[in-house]
């Protein structure tokens, strides 16, 4: 007898665990003429107590024929090695940095020092690359790890038994970031630098890895409207390039799985989800019913 009271009571201390799982993120019901789709706004980075995930969502990846991804890292790593290759490295034989005049090199240099980077030992790394490190390197500092990011999170839960679909590929995503012309990335770099010695960029990832974690919708609206206004450098590709540019194609990738299946999941980055140009509003606008859960 002691083994199945040991069972039943590990079952129900677990489905407690999931009963009481905070609400974190952005979660919606998107309805077409026969089918139901699922969109979650996950976070690409994350703390071991983010999971598992509360009970709506977990459930509906459970019951999910199609979990569908910006990308999916974990399908091969070949082929994201290889993006990274052509469109984040310089090529060989490249003067890289060397090639900026004297002054702005310097400049430079020196910003990369005070983060305790080696500007030798990132010659190679086109400058959007290096401004991506330092992102993820601040938002280590808040405690996350991109090991634990919710979309890696959720195809783990799934992968060999439900079909994973990614709406881009790495190869398009690291080719977006690298048609920035090269001047326009050392100025994306030189900002990302001031941001970090003024701890802007460290504020603004806490402000909304935070609202991720309350699923604060009031202060997802205020992330939206300085997305809106920001017109620095980093602000404009952010909006137009990142964001923009990619929203309309997942939304029309997502009306087209929920037309064909029913009860599919999409997780993708939160960021895409807010504003007037957010993937919620588009699908609104291709004639569906998408109603906010949380």
């Amino acid at each position: 007898m002691r083994r199945p009271i040991i069972v039943i009571f590990l079952s129900l201390f677990l489905m407690a665990c999931q009963a009481f799982a905070a609400e974190r993120g952005a979660l919606f019901k998107v309805t077409g003429a026969q089918h139901t789709l699922y969109l979650y706004g996950t976070i690409h980075a994350g703390k071991p107590d983010y999971y598992p995930l509360e009970p709506r969502i977990g459930q509906a990846v459970a019951a999910a024929r199609t979990l569908a991804l910006e990308v999916d890292t974990g399908r091969d790593p070949q082929a994201v090695a290889a993006a990274f290759r052509e469109h984040g490295l310089f090529p060989a034989g490249s003067p890289g940095y060397a090639s900026l005049p004297a002054e702005r090199r310097r400049k430079l240099e020196a910003a990369l020092k005070r983060q305790g980077i080696d500007p030798a030992g990132v010659a190679q790394l086109k400058p959007w690359v290096l401004a991506t490190m330092l992102a993820v390197g601040d938002m280590v500092k808040l405690g996350v790890d991109p090991a634990l990011g919710v979309d890696v999170h959720l195809a783990s839960l799934v992968r060999g038994k439900t079909r994973i679909a990614e709406l881009e590929s790495v190869q398009y995503q690291a080719a977006l970031m690298n048609r920035l012309p090269l001047d326009t990335q050392w100025s994306l770099l030189e900002e990302t630098l001031e941001n970090m010695a003024s701890g802007r960029q460290l504020r603004e990832a806490r402000e909304l890895f935070d609202a991720y974690e309350r699923a604060d919708r009031s202060a997802f609206e205020a992330i939206a409207r300085r997305v809106e206004t920001d017109d620095s450098v980093s602000g404009k590709f952010m909006r137009d390039v990142v964001l923009v540019e990619r929203n309309g194609p997942m939304a029309d990738k997502l009306a087209a799985l929920l037309a064909r299946e029913d009860n599919a999941v999409a997780a993708v980055g939160l960021m895409h989800l807010l504003g007037k140009q957010g993937v919620p509003e588009l699908l609104r606008q291709r004639g569906l019913k998408v109603e906010r859960v949380y």
